[in-house]
């Protein structure tokens, strides 16, 4: 059972890691085009397997019981802004910096956490954070460019964790909800924006990876909540860096965005601060074992 919970974890998050080549091939397509596609399949998958499983009831019930309705829909702002920021900044040549947003992402949530949930952080996860935040500082000064598309993305994306925590909504429910939220506007977009290239009915690779798009949202979070279910929190939070590691992979390697030795610095500062976190948190989940 572990093992296989293993492999459809790592399944996951490699799809994850691989998204920029998938995105790359619409690079011809405006990002806001591409996003409302997103949005639009990604609703068709979701009430598809809402339907199989007949969750429409269950759902519902949770939805008009809940007493602070805005939990359930601001998530899905959060989450419409971070897809369309990432699909733009991959296009636009910063998967680089995609890939720091979510190496920072985990670290970022936590600080969340302190402030919203007033959960305590132990003094190792405090150097943690303030080591990235070092990192960030050193970007933005030394460097002289503000990496604000990874802060974008890390801090959409811990605040879109943080809601839906609170949410009484699982989460094949919250993105049904989510994406049918966002799917107003979307196809509102889709059918008034003016597309500076070819768009969906022009060729049939165009058609495909459009609809596509909803699959890969879809597909590898029904493997990852599979998965998550079968194996220990503390390995998915070791397996979850796969993803952002090969984000950064691809676009120094496949895509060759230029990578400087000041700018690899700040990675340092990251990669150091997630391998303090990392293996405190290891520590302290064994603790308790060995007073027993």
């Amino acid at each position: 059972m572990k093992r296989r919970g293993i492999i459809y974890a790592l399944f996951a998050y490699v799809f994850w890691g691989l998204h920029p080549v998938y995105w790359k091939q619409l690079h011809h397509i405006n990002a806001l085009e591409i996003v409302s596609h997103r949005i639009f399949w990604s609703l068709v998958f979701f009430i598809i397997v809402i339907s199989f499983h007949r969750g429409w009831k269950p759902m519902l019930h949770k939805i008009r019981e809940c007493s602070n309705k805005w939990i359930i829909f601001i998530p899905a702002l959060l989450i419409g802004s971070n897809w369309g920021t990432y699909i733009w900044a991959v296009n636009a040549g910063y998967i680089i910096e995609t890939s720091l947003g979510y190496f920072i992402s985990p670290l970022l949530t936590v600080f969340l956490a302190v402030l919203f949930l007033h959960e305590n952080l132990r003094k190792v996860q405090w150097a943690a954070v303030i080591i990235a935040a070092g990192g960030v500082l050193y970007m933005t000064f030394v460097y002289g460019q503000f990496p604000w598309i990874s802060l974008f993305l890390a801090g959409t994306w811990g605040a879109y964790g943080l809601l839906r925590k609170k949410s009484p909504l699982n989460s094949m429910e919250g993105l049904t909800v989510e994406t049918c939220v966002l799917a107003v506007p979307a196809v509102m977009t889709l059918m008034f924006i003016s597309g500076t290239g070819e768009t969906f009915f022009t060729r049939p690779a165009n058609t495909l990876l459009l609809m596509g798009s909803g699959l890969i949202s879809g597909v590898p979070l029904l493997v990852f909540i599979s998965g998550a279910r079968m194996i220990p929190l503390s390995l998915i939070g070791i397996l979850q860096y796969i993803y952002p590691t090969l984000i950064f992979l691809i676009g120094a390697f496949v895509y060759h965005e230029p990578l400087s030795p000041t700018k690899l610095t700040g990675f340092y500062f990251i990669w150091i601060a997630l391998s303090v976190y990392t293996i405190e948190g290891i520590a302290a989940r064994k603790r308790p074992r060995r007073l027993k």
